[in-house]
C-alpha cells in the first residue's frame, strides 16, 4: 500500500465516530473497513461486486456482502448505519443521485470521495485539447469505468438538492495531504461528510 493510499485511508477514517456500525459500498479488498475495525473498533459489512476483492475481504476477515450497487439497498432498513462510505465508487453508477439518496436513507452519517474533475491540472490538459490522466483519474478516455466526472460545486449542488446537509468538505491532493483553502482548484480527489436534513 503507497503512502498516498494510507494516507488517505488515515484521514477518512478519521471522518468515522469510534464504534460506529459501517457500511461500506464498493470496499474493495476491504483494507479501510480492517482499519476501522482495529484502530476505531467499528463494525458493519462491505458490499463488492468483483471476485478477487470479495476474497481478499473474506482474508481480511471483513464481513462482505457480493452485490451490484447498481441494485440499491434495499437489503437494509432505514438507519442500519452509523457511517455509510462511498469512496470513489460514485462515478461509476448509472444512477447516482438514487444511490446518494440510499446511502442518506440507510446511514445516519454520509462519507463520499471522487476524483475532482476541477483539479489544476485536469483543467490544463482539457484546455490542450485532451482528457485527463492522471493518478486519481489513471485511465484513457475510451477504457475508464468511470460513467461521469464532477466537481466539488456540481457534488455539493447535487446533495442540497436531495435534502442533505453538507457537515465537512476537502481535497486530499496528489500525495494524499489534506486541502482546504481553494480545494475545487487545487484537490485531486474531493471528500464530503454529509446528513440528511431533518
Amino acid at each position: 500500500m503507497t503512502g498516498r493510499h494510507q494516507n488517505r485511508l488515515a484521514r477518512i477514517a478519521e471522518l468515522v465516530p469510534p464504534r460506529a456500525r459501517v457500511l461500506d459500498l464498493g470496499c474493495g479488498n476491504g483494507a479501510l473497513l480492517a482499519l476501522l475495525r482495529d484502530q476505531r473498533q467499528c463494525t458493519g459489512y462491505g458490499i463488492e461486486i468483483d471476485d478477487t476483492h470479495v476474497l481478499e475481504c473474506v482474508q481480511r476477515g471483513v464481513n462482505v456482502i457480493q452485490r451490484n450497487l447498481e441494485d440499491g439497498l434495499s437489503i437494509f432498513d432505514d438507519g442500519s448505519f452509523d457511517v455509510v462510505l462511498q469512496l470513489d465508487s460514485l462515478q461509476n453508477l448509472r444512477n447516482t443521485e438514487a444511490m446518494l439518496r440510499e446511502t442518506a436513507r440507510v446511514g445516519r452519517i454520509g462519507i463520499v470521495s471522487f476524483p475532482n474533475f476541477a483539479h489544476w491540472p485536469h483543467r490544463l490538459s482539457v484546455l490542450r485539447g485532451r482528457m485527463p490522466v492522471s493518478k486519481s483519474l489513471p485511465y484513457q478516455w475510451y477504457d475508464t469505468p468511470n460513467i461521469r466526472v464532477t466537481t466539488f460545486k456540481d457534488f455539493d449542488a447535487l446533495a442540497r438538492q436531495n435534502g442533505l446537509r453538507v457537515l465537512e468538505s476537502f481535497g486530499l491532493d496528489p500525495q494524499g495531504d489534506e486541502v482546504r483553502r481553494w480545494p475545487n482548484l487545487r484537490a485531486s480527489t474531493a471528500i464530503f461528510k454529509f446528513e440528511k436534513k431533518a
